[in-house]
């Protein structure tokens, strides 16, 4: 018990405005600018950032999926469905990186992904997808097209402009990456 006591005002001393309750979780009442599990105002610098997290994830799966199709000489719905596919995994699995390595077991973490990314990664793929689907010849491109590189790049800056008002609204609701941050301290 004494070790308990020891180990709570150390940690107050080096993390001011993070109190530690008996379980070990940390309590970030005058940590501004994070909003944690409470609804309030989401910031667009941290809106930006989740989008970013989310668009890494999807990036890599997209050109994996892109490439992988591409190479085998597959059609372009059967590549689509594999870059999307892959986008998810792979936007999950940094989400559920990041959380394993706060000590989170993998069941938890996994709802925590699940809950934090599946609508940021969703508006993702329907923008960037829809938009090289509509694009006039992108889906015909070959890896050494300029057209495909500069079509799929487009696409995803665009989708992380529409996806970031997405998480901005999740995140001040206590939604989305409002959930993952807790984790992250």
């Amino acid at each position: 018990m004494q070790h308990d006591t020891q180990h709570e005002q150390q940690h107050e001393q080096h993390s001011p405005g993070h109190h530690a309750d008996r379980s070990g979780r940390t309590d970030h009442t005058g940590h501004t600018g994070h909003t944690g599990r409470h609804p309030g105002k989401a910031g667009w610098a941290m809106a930006a950032q989740a989008t970013l997290h989310c668009l890494t994830g999807c990036a890599i799966g997209e050109i994996l999926g892109m490439v992988i199709g591409t190479a085998l000489g597959w059609g372009n719905m059967e590549t689509m469905v594999l870059a999307i596919v892959l986008a998810f995994f792979f936007g999950y699995t940094l989400t559920l990186r990041s959380i394993r390595r706060a000590g989170v077991d993998f069941r938890t973490a996994l709802r925590v992904a699940l809950a934090a990314d599946t609508l940021s990664i969703a508006v993702m793929e329907l923008i960037d997808n829809g938009m090289i689907a509509l694009w006039p010849g992108a889906m015909d491109a070959t890896l050494s097209d300029a057209l495909f590189w500069g079509a799929l790049a487009l696409s995803l800056a665009v989708a992380f402009v529409v996806t970031t008002p997405v998480n901005k609204w999740m995140i001040g609701r206590g939604k989305g990456h409002a959930v993952v941050h807790q984790y992250h301290h």
